[in-house]
């Protein structure tokens, strides 16, 4: 056994879930050393962010190939692309230039492509945004942390926020919806069986909210469309106003096609859940999820060392588990199935 192989063995494997390169890839020139830190966590999946670049790749395949390291997912745009345009913060799939929107198309299959090489059973979509003329989502991050959600300069220009937002969503929803048709046809063709996840954003001008996934899944009956939840962001656009998780993601539950795990603390995320905010009981609303979908992707910040990742899952697996032994015990009136 190799010293990352004891390494993992000692972090206890943590097989049914897998873990984002956008923990530890700014640490790192070259692929492999790249996968075998996150394989000395116990981790035995990746998902590829969009920041892997095809020299970061070169090391990284051989290691696929060999069944070092499984492939859950990757991230479009992938690999890296440079041009703005088409990074993870544009209106992408929804642009109204049709050369510009067929680009956009062309890098979603491209990055299916590789997925499908890879063995992966998901591609991650950030799909499109309302643009705005600055970051107005940062100029309200920043008057929340400095002022709270309840000040008057919040609201003013949340309401300008979300009155642009209401009036143009639309036209963009629309043309990200054919995007997605599109493309999901082209996979269909050539027989690339893969979930096309559109994320929830950590921006609130971004697409989509919760009823705007349902709306999109829902216009897509058929297709490998599905709601890819990022509980972190979930949590940040709740807390400034843009959806109810509670609420909503209940009638959203059984068309998830993947999970991103993380906690936000105030409006920062990509924290270990229940570890780094202290708080035992807001994440848990996140359980019935985490438990029912089968894609689980932790997607962790730099900052998370490995002692607060295993602290962090050991604490979501204890959860788990005695969420399970409640719910297994539960009066035989209710024949043991689930509502």
């Amino acid at each position: 056994m190799s010293g990352l192989d004891k390494a993992a063995d000692l972090a206890g494997d943590k097989a049914g879930y897998s873990f984002s390169t956008c923990w530890n890839i700014k640490r790192h020139t070259r692929g492999s050393e790249m996968i075998e830190e996150i394989r000395s966590l116990g981790f035995r999946q990746v998902e590829l962010n969009y920041n892997v670049t095809e020299e970061l790749l070169a090391t990284i395949e051989p290691m696929i190939e060999r069944g070092e390291i499984g492939v859950s997912s990757v991230h479009n745009t992938f690999p890296h692309v440079a041009d703005p345009d088409y990074g993870t913060d544009s209106v992408l799939l929804g642009f109204e230039d049709a050369e510009r929107r067929g680009r956009a198309i062309e890098l979603l299959v491209r990055s299916a492509e590789y997925a499908h090489r890879y063995g992966a059973k998901a591609v991650v979509v950030h799909p499109g945004e309302v643009p705005f003329p600055y970051d107005i989502s940062r100029s309200l991050q920043e008057i929340y942390r400095e002022q709270g959600p309840d000040a008057e300069a919040y609201r003013i220009l949340w309401e300008e926020m979300l009155e642009r937002r209401q009036a143009l969503a639309g036209g963009y929803l629309a043309r990200i919806r054919d995007s997605l048709e599109q493309a999901s046809e082209t996979l269909a063709a050539r027989g690339y069986d893969l979930i096309l996840g559109i994320e929830t954003r950590s921006r609130c001008n971004q697409i989509p909210t919760l009823a705007e996934a349902r709306w999109i899944i829902d216009q897509l009956k058929g297709s490998p469309v599905k709601l890819w939840f990022d509980i972190g962001h979930g949590m940040m656009m709740e807390r400034m106003g843009l959806y109810d998780n509670a609420a909503e993601l209940p009638g959203l539950i059984d068309d998830i096609g993947g999970l991103h795990i993380h906690e936000t603390i105030g409006l920062s995320d990509h924290w270990c859940p229940y570890v780094h905010s202290g708080d035992d009981e807001t994440f848990d609303l996140y359980l019935e999820a985490i438990d029912r979908v089968p894609l689980k992707v932790y997607e962790l910040k730099a900052a998370c060392e490995p002692e607060a990742i295993h602290r962090s899952h050991a604490i979501l697996q204890q959860k788990l588990s005695a969420r399970k032994k409640a719910f297994d015990s539960e009066p035989a009136a209710n024949g043991g199935i689930r509502a």
